[in-house]
């Protein structure tokens, strides 16, 4: 599975390998560069860009490198064509003579510029310059590889415990309605107890950790059921998947509790460590401790050992009972973490969230080599079929296929998970 998603991402770096045009401070650096270069250090510069964020950042950067060149900014234009016309009539009309129009790729289309001679003979022969563009493919950009990180954390998370219920030769459907329902109880313990908008950080801890001891004691309930009174997983997590979706829609009558404060984001869009997402750490570290515990102590060994072969381990002294009973708490604490992360990332808590889920955490675990037999698996495993599902989406996104042909798509590449197991057992 390794080689395939190398595959695909080589795949999806070919197909959308186009011209880049550079933006914000990184363009403004070169620009001046590249002015500097071909006038010397004392041309005559009129900086152009549109009155958006980004391009005032871009005209700010611009403005104090060329100054610090010695470069004379005779005016800076923020805002439409007609604020640049207005000038350039004012410097002809005054006899300025102007050397360059520092522009970004949006203002240096501008019709404006596009005879300045014959408009605006007074002003000499100005060049309109921007950014060189260069070729590279969309797909290896950092922000988007970082955007398929951030967005695979919540599935990834959750798939940490439902890797171990099917190692254990179970099944969890109920973790897309767990994950509704804990961003639903965060959300409204920070509203209700913790001060709403006002919340502070510790107040925003305990309601987090609430709505995910809710969910693990959820999880303990789908345990007890499977472990104790045998029931099959498959009936007892669907129920559990409805009544979860069910208490969440209850519990805020169908909307959305969006009353938390700002700094709520911060675990599912702040980055404080190596500039990376907070989420993308938290699953990168959890992913470690889950690879320990099921490769260095004893329970990963008896979830192997009940997976693989119940009998026999039950009869070798493996506590059955407690070790699927833990699989499936596990199952629930973390489905409830990845809600909290999602109502981080989406600063609310809706009883909508997590649906279809369940499908794409199976998905990630099935592709990533467990099988649906139970006895086999890795945690590695699932965070490559994680990736995996995450690569082919967001590669079919940035080719523009439409979401209908991606679930196709991705229903073959699990279908082509499944029969590769079946065909290795076999």
């Amino acid at each position: 599975m390794l080689c395939v998603l190398a595959l695909l991402c080589a795949f999806f770096s070919f197909a959308t390998y186009t011209e880049q045009h550079p933006t914000g401070e990184a363009a403004a650096t070169q620009l001046a560069a590249d002015i500097t270069k071909q006038f010397g250090k004392s041309p005559r510069v009129l900086i152009a860009v549109r009155d958006h964020p980004e391009d005032v950042l871009f005209a700010a950067k611009i403005e104090a490198e060329l100054k610090a060149s010695g470069t004379a900014v005779v005016a800076v234009v923020k805002g439409e064509p007609k604020e640049a016309r207005a000038v350039l009539q004012s410097m002809a009309a005054n006899g300025t003579n102007l050397d360059a129009i520092a522009c970004n790729q949006a203002t240096a289309s501008w019709l404006v510029f596009a005879d300045l001679t014959t408009d605006f003979p007074a002003l000499g022969s100005p060049r309109v310059m921007q950014a060189q563009t260069y070729r590279w493919p969309n797909f290896l950009k950092r922000d988007n590889l970082l955007n398929i990180a951030n967005q695979i954390a919540v599935i990834a998370i959750v798939a940490i415990g439902m890797t171990m219920v099917i190692i254990a030769g179970g099944i969890d459907l109920s973790v897309g309605s767990l994950i509704a329902l804990a961003a639903v109880l965060a959300a409204l313990f920070i509203r209700d107890f913790a001060g709403a908008q006002q919340a502070t950080a510790p107040g925003m801890v305990l309601a987090c950790a609430a709505a995910i001891l809710i969910t693990g004691l959820a999880g303990a309930a789908n345990g007890a059921m499977v472990a104790v009174f045998h029931l099959p997983p498959f009936i007892v997590t669907l129920a559990m998947m409805l009544g979860a979706s069910g208490a969440a829609y209850l519990l805020t009558h169908g909307q959305s509790v969006y009353q938390v404060p700002d700094s709520f984001v911060r675990l599912g869009r702040g980055e404080d460590l190596l500039n990376l997402p907070n989420a993308v750490v938290l699953m990168i570290l959890l992913y470690l401790a889950a690879h320990l515990v099921m490769t260095r102590t004893v329970l990963g060994r008896h979830i192997y050992a009940v997976g693989g072969n119940r009998l026999a381990a039950q009869y070798s002294g493996v506590p059955i009972r407690r070790v699927v009973m833990a699989t499936y708490v596990a199952s629930g604490l973390l489905a409830g973490l990845g809600g909290v992360v999602m109502a981080s990332q989406l600063k609310s808590g809706a009883p909508t969230y997590g649906g279809m889920y369940e499908l794409y955490v199976i998905a990630a675990v099935v592709v990533g080599g467990a099988s649906l037999n139970g006895g086999s698996g890795r945690m590695l495993g699932t965070l490559i079929g994680a990736f995996t599902i995450a690569v082919i989406q967001n590669g079919l996104n940035l080719m523009n296929v439409e979401s209908y042909t991606q679930k196709v798509v991705l229903g073959l590449v699990i279908l082509g998970a499944v029969l590769l197991d079946h065909l290795r057992r076999r």
